[in-house]
């Protein structure tokens, strides 16, 4: 009887593709379009609302008093400094992944590569909380990094570094050079990944016949690798610049009083309750991501995901 039943109901489907497809894909994108695009779009309204700054309240009348908000000094240093810091994060993440991917891809044997595969997947298992206040342990006064440049003689240097304006601070924990640090190696598995899948779609025929035209390996790395690549780095850097910018975790930890996007959303919402200047600077990172999903996109990048 069962049999039958699923027999029949699989002959049903079988026959009528449009509805197994609709069936299949209309509970996720229910989901999708209510409940996330839902709240995302109920979020944008708050922001053209006016915050009374008598009464502590939300006035649900049009208003554009959150964006002009946004071109405040003090506001657009946030957005410059949040900005700055995931495109450095950004490139240096894309410096740091490049070779070791290519190491990984060209050159490291099966079992080598099945290796540095692991250790590149085996942070993410652990948890992001942990790790964080893990390097703030590490990037202490007191912490190991300290004690190795005591030991080498190099303290002077060290001090130096962090006596420098804008990156350094009272320690390595207490500076945007920590922090810098502290994001690198939190997202650098998701710029190795991307990478690495680009290389492996470059065919070693290519580059064989690159040298059979007389081209030297630094050569064909750079006029035939490193062009099929480069999607791979813009998808990596999707990922790293992405989760940078809205990230508030890490700069709550690690780093000095400077605020990032993410903590001034979080501040404004939670501690002032100004949710439309929330919601609006909630738009700032989204408007840049769209742009730069729309440059990705023409450099292929989502051929590489």
């Amino acid at each position: 009887m069962n049999r039958s039943v699923f027999h029949r109901l699989s002959t049903f489907f079988y026959q009528r593709p449009r509805l197994l497809l609709l069936v299949l894909l209309g509970p996720p994108l229910i989901w999708l379009g209510v409940v996330y695009l839902g709240s995302l779009l109920a979020l944008m309204t708050q922001s053209f609302f006016r915050y009374d700054e008598f009464s502590g309240s939300v006035v649900r009348e049009f208003s554009l008093n959150a964006y002009r908000a946004l071109f405040d000094l003090s506001n657009l240093d946030i957005i410059t400094r949040t900005s700055g810091m995931a495109a450095s994060v950004t490139v240096f993440s894309a410096l740091l992944a490049f070779p070791l991917a290519y190491y990984m891809v060209r050159y490291a044997s099966e079992r080598l590569r099945a290796f540095l595969y692991l250790a590149v997947i085996l942070p993410l298992w652990s948890s992001y909380i942990v790790r964080v206040y893990a390097w703030k342990l590490v990037l202490a006064k007191e912490g190991i990094i300290t004690w190795f440049f005591d030991l080498i003689g190099l303290r002077a240097a060290l001090d130096w570094v962090l006596g420098l304006p804008v990156i350094g601070g009272p320690s390595l924990s207490f500076s945007f050079l920590g922090m810098f640090i502290v994001f690198v190696y939190i997202w650098l598995p998701y710029m190795i990944l991307p990478i690495y899948a680009a290389l492996e779609r470059v065919p070693r025929s290519l580059l064989e016949a690159a040298g059979d035209l007389g081209a030297r390996p630094l050569r064909a790395f750079w006029d035939v690798t490193l062009p099929l690549a480069f999607p791979g780095v813009v998808a990596g850097s999707i990922f790293t610049f992405s989760l940078t910018l809205g990230d508030f975790i890490i700069p709550g930890i690690i780093g000095n009083s400077g605020r990032f996007i993410g903590q001034a959303v979080l501040q404004h919402q939670g501690t002032a309750g100004n949710l439309p200047l929330a919601a609006a600077m909630t738009s700032v990172p989204m408007i840049i991501m769209a742009l730069y999903l729309l440059l990705a996109r023409k450099l292929g990048a989502f051929d590489a995901l």
